[in-house]
Parts: C-alpha cells; sequence; structure tokens
C-alpha cells in the first residue's frame, strides 16, 4: 500500500474500530510486509521520523520511500547532485528497513538518454532504484537497455499510458493504479495481478506481458507491489487477497 494514514481504511474497513492513529503503523506493518512512503516526495522528511517509523515496525517488514520532486519534477533529473545527496541522508535512518527508492518522473518528461545516465550515476549502489515513467516516448529498447545496466527497476503502472511490463532489475516494482477506465479492480483483475507477481518472484516469465524490448533473464525476483492512486480505498483490500492467493504471511514481531 502506499502511506499509511488514510481516513476511508478506519472505522473497520481496515483498521480495528477505535484504533488511535497513532497506531495506525504498527497495526499497518503486521497485516502487509511493505508500505511505499509518499510524503518524502514533497519534503525531506527528519532521520528521526524515519528512525521513529522503522522503530514500530517489525524486523522483516520493508518500506520504499518515493524520491524527491525537486529532483524529478522541479530540476527535472539536471543539476541534482545536492538534492539527491540531501535525499539519500535523510532516509538512511530506515536502516534495513529500507527496501526500495522509487523516482517518478512528471508526464511531461521525454526520453533523454545522457540526462538519464548522468542521474543513474548519482545513485548509490547498495540500495535498490526504481523509475516510474509516463511518456510514450520511453518506450525504446535503448531504454530498458539502460536501466538493465544499472539495475534499476522498470516501474509498472498498470496504466493506458504505460501498459509495457517491461521487467529491468534483479527485483520488480510495481504501482497499481486502479484498472484502466475503472475506479477499481475486479475479482479477475487482481487474480491475474497475482499470477503476475507469481511468475516474477519465481524467475518466470507472466502471461500476457507487452514488452519494449526482449524479455528479462529468467531469475527469481524479489517483488515489491503497491495499490495506489484511484483504487485507493480498496488498497488494503486488494493487497490482502492478493498476499491470500500468494500465501504469504504478514510480519509479526
Amino acid at each position: 500500500m502506499a502511506g499509511w494514514i488514510f481516513p476511508e481504511w478506519r472505522g473497520g474497513n481496515f483498521y480495528p474500530e477505535g484504533l488511535k492513529q497513532k497506531d495506525e503503523l504498527h497495526w499497518a506493518s503486521r497485516a502487509v510486509s511493505a508500505i511505499e512512503i509518499n510524503s518524502s516526495f514533497y519534503r525531506n522528511q527528519s532521520p528521526k521520523s524515519y528512525e521513529s517509523w522503522a522503530a514500530q515496525t517489525p524486523e522483516t517488514f520493508r518500506f520504499t520511500v518515493k524520491g524527491h520532486q525537486a529532483v524529478t519534477h522541479i530540476k527535472r533529473l539536471k543539476d541534482v547532485e545536492q538534492p539527491v545527496e540531501l535525499f539519500f541522508n535523510s532516509i538512511q535512518s530506515l536502516g534495513k528497513r529500507l527496501g526500495a527508492v522509487c523516482w517518478q518522473l512528471p508526464g511531461n518528461f521525454k526520453y533523454d538518454l545522457d540526462r538519464l545516465e548522468r542521474f543513474f550515476k548519482l545513485l548509490p549502489g547498495d540500495i535498490r532504484q526504481a523509475l516510474e515513467v509516463r511518456s510514450k516516448t520511453f518506450a525504446e529498447p535503448a531504454f530498458i537497455d539502460l536501466l538493465r545496466a544499472h539495475n534499476i527497476a522498470l516501474v509498472t503502472a498498470d496504466t493506458a499510458d504505460w501498459p509495457w511490463l517491461d521487467l529491468t532489475a534483479d527485483f520488480a516494482y510495481l504501482r497499481l493504479q486502479g484498472a484502466p477506465g475503472s475506479d477499481h479492480y475486479t475479482p479477475d483483475e487482481i487474480d491475474a495481478w497475482a499470477q503476475r507477481l507469481k511468475a516474477w518472484s519465481e524467475g518466470k516469465p507472466a502471461k500476457d506481458s507487452p514488452l519494449i524490448a526482449p524479455p528479462a533473464n529468467a531469475i527469481p525476483r524479489d517483488v515489491f507491489c503497491y495499490f495506489v492512486s484511484t483504487d485507493k480505498p480498496n488498497a488494503p483490500r486488494n493487497a490482502l487477497t492478493v498476499a491470500a492467493k500468494l500465501g504469504l504471511l504478514a510480519p509479526r514481531d
């Protein structure tokens, strides 16, 4: 799921009736195995905040963190050495609970191989990185090759503007926005995503996967999957349903 403070999840819809807001992360981190932090896109959170969030979660739990907008939307990946350094300094307090970083480009950002390559060289190689693009100008085999060369995951976004499902790293990263043209996923669509996640985790090709480039190496992968955006009110149910279909257990203390 993306975030954990969401009014529609309260009152028994996900959080138990009467659960205090300060206890929501503690509860959520024992129901799902990972959460994406979105507030980091708007401002760098303090190291104390990250430390506090990490302390509330089980050892096996993982956060992924969305990259700061100063890098992606304001400077548009150009001359970003300082904001990139500030961002990574701020998230170090998550320690081993840091699962990955997701950089989300604006829709009007068009494919620029040289700018991307300079940006990728700034990213720490010991932290998993994912990139979400929204322009079809990125639908180039050379872009897929570049991501694979840097072991950066191409975000699967499940949108009409970006339907491709290429795997480009030793892990997979999905931000499922809601079925295109609908405000929620049907049971059949949830089942189809569960099958894809299972295949990718086992190093097998997923069925009916549109690709830009030839398929990736068939290796088992960790898979980070978040239900976000249009279908966010149903995100907990979607996440728990998929986890149950895959036989996954939530983390425990």
